[in-house]
């Protein structure tokens, strides 16, 4: 998957830009506060129609304008691929592939994959499991669109769910509805517990051998998932399934009494152990950060068994971060794949790789290609 040109129209902060990519190996230079993030965010938001930043879209439209426009042109093996996103104060978001009106965000997931590594990344390790839940139902959504119609399915019927059980307190006959509710969420649960215990399984696999070589093999990395409804290694959905229900029905006067539903994927975790200490309780800032950059490489590889095409990277201020050791372990590990950096200064990337990148100067919302190094 080969990213070739970006559009942007007022957005963020810039006004009207289109640049084309000649290299697998792409740095956007400039001081902070320049947009170079946004650049980033731009092509992030063409593979899952939402920001990683933000979860609303007028942030994302210039100031004093009305709308916004973006547009990526993306090659895969399969030909080229238009992908535009509208997005406006009066109406709604609009997508279009190859020219075509999508009606439904699912529709966009797999058409143009990437995986982004930026400073907030750090909330996967250190912060809430909503957090990792939400990384896992991204990644997963972009190999197999399926799970993400399952997801938005398992959201309704959760949320009518919950809404039941608050009712239940002010009319208890509305309790006889619960089992029809129950044996909806805990069939679209099973498929999406089974998917997730896939991905971290295989996930883990990698990130283990990743982690290793960056960090010259002194540190093991384990990723666990950890759901809250029990599972048993034959991984049989009708067995999941089975538990899930009986989860439901053991804590039903508890949810009632709490008029929120307490098991289920909406409460799963993923943990994170480096030689078989929990990293989010005493790993340093840095150990957190390599897992975490561990993570996004093995999601990279995932990808490319999973579809049998590499997805784009997307670097942002990651430079600072890591030693020159563990930057030179990063890009011995990237191969053929298509990187998008963002830095402060070019003399950041470690030789000789620096050579291999095309260097966009950023300033003020403007961006201007620079000489090859």
């Amino acid at each position: 998957m080969y990213l070739k040109e970006l559009t942007l129209n007022n957005y963020r902060n810039y006004q009207n830009i289109g640049l084309k990519f000649e290299s697998s190996r792409i740095i956007f230079v400039g001081m902070n506060a320049q947009g170079k993030t946004n650049i980033l965010e731009s092509m992030f938001l063409t593979c899952t129609g939402r920001s990683h930043r933000t979860p609303r879209d007028s942030e994302l439209i210039r100031w004093g304008e009305e709308s916004s426009y973006v547009k990526v042109l993306v090659e895969r093996r399969v030909g080229i691929n238009s992908i535009e996103v509208f997005l406006s104060f009066k109406d709604k978001k609009r997508i279009k592939i190859n020219g075509v009106t999508i009606q439904k965000l699912g529709q966009l997931m797999g058409h143009f994959n990437a995986v982004m590594f930026s400073p907030e990344d750090l909330r996967l390790v250190k912060e809430s499991p909503s957090e990792r839940r939400r990384y896992m139902d991204m990644e997963i959504s972009q190999m197999k669109p399926q799970y993400f119609y399952n997801l938005q399915q398992y959201n309704r019927i959760l949320a009518h769910r919950n809404n039941l059980l608050k009712e239940i307190v002010k009319n208890p006959d509305a309790k006889k509805m619960l089992p029809v509710f129950d044996e909806q969420l805990s069939e679209v649960g099973a498929f999406i517990i089974k998917q997730r215990y896939e991905f971290i399984e295989s996930l883990s696999k990698i990130a283990r051998e990743i982690h290793g070589r960056i960090s010259s093999q002194a540190e093991r990395l384990d990723i666990r998932y950890r759901p809250s409804i029990r599972i048993n290694n034959s991984l049989d959905i009708g067995d999941i399934r089975e538990e899930f229900l009986a989860a439901l029905h053991k804590n039903r006067s508890e949810d009632i009494r709490h008029g929120s539903t307490g098991a289920g994927c909406h409460r799963d975790d993923i943990g994170f152990e480096i030689n078989g200490a929990d990293v989010r309780i005493f790993g340093s800032q840095g150990q957190q950060r390599t897992v975490a950059l561990s993570l996004k490489l093995s999601d990279v590889e995932l990808m490319y068994r999973e579809t049998g095409e590499y997805p784009v990277l997307l670097l942002d201020d990651v430079m600072s971060e890591l030693d020159e050791q563990r930057l030179g372990r990063l890009f011995e590990e990237l191969g053929d794949v298509q990187v998008f950096v963002t830095a402060t200064d070019v003399n950041s990337i470690p030789l000789p790789e620096l050579e291999e990148f095309h260097v966009y100067q950023v300033e003020e919302g403007k961006v201007v290609k620079k000489a090859n190094l």
